[in-house]
């Protein structure tokens, strides 16, 4: 990286890359009310290949309560039953022969409070990220300066823009959590 700009776009761009991946983690998580993302990332075995249940299947919610997953394939239900139960996703799918139907119960007091906690680890873990991308925007910043490649003003006022987008990034991963926890938390 041969300037300030290119260093400062690129440590923006990892810092929202780590806010994707968050909200993608966040989308997985179960909550109460169906939602496709529960289910979109199972690996199910096809032919021998494991593939992607999005890949393999329509996935919808007619109901609030009810995830729907018509395979493409109808020999593949059994798989995907199978991949289903192995996720581990405190769910029964129901096999109907050619729809697989998968309710969703009512989450608990319990189970709510674990789900939270599994949440505010991974926006902790969305902020180091963060943090390391801003240590790293920094050590670039510097490496220019040293290098003769901008001036002392021109590094500093590098350095408060990757502090400034570092701040907004980490509030914005803390508005996400509080959504999160309030979207798990609503009975």
């Amino acid at each position: 990286m041969d300037t300030l700009d290119d260093v400062l776009l690129d440590t923006i761009d990892k810092m929202e890359n780590s806010l994707k991946v968050l909200k993608g983690q966040f989308a997985g998580l179960r909550t109460g009310k169906a939602s496709p993302a529960l289910v979109d990332g199972v690996q199910v075995t096809y032919y021998g290949t494991p593939t992607r249940l999005r890949d393999l299947a329509n996935i919808s919610t007619p109901e609030p309560r009810l995830i729907v997953i018509s395979p493409y394939d109808p020999t593949a239900l059994p798989e995907i039953e199978k991949a289903i139960l192995a996720a581990n996703l405190g769910v029964t799918p129901r096999n109907d022969g050619r729809v697989i139907r998968v309710p969703i119960p009512e989450l608990n007091e319990e189970r709510r409070k674990e789900i939270v906690k599994v949440a505010k680890r991974q926006s902790e873990e969305a902020r180091i990220a963060v943090r390391n991308v801003r240590r790293d925007g920094n050590d670039a910043i510097k490496a220019l300066q040293k290098d003769g490649k901008i001036t002392e003003d021109e590094r500093d006022r590098g350095l408060d823009e990757v502090q400034k987008a570092t701040d907004a990034h980490i509030a914005k991963i803390d508005g996400e959590l509080k959504n999160k926890e309030a979207e798990v938390m609503a009975v």
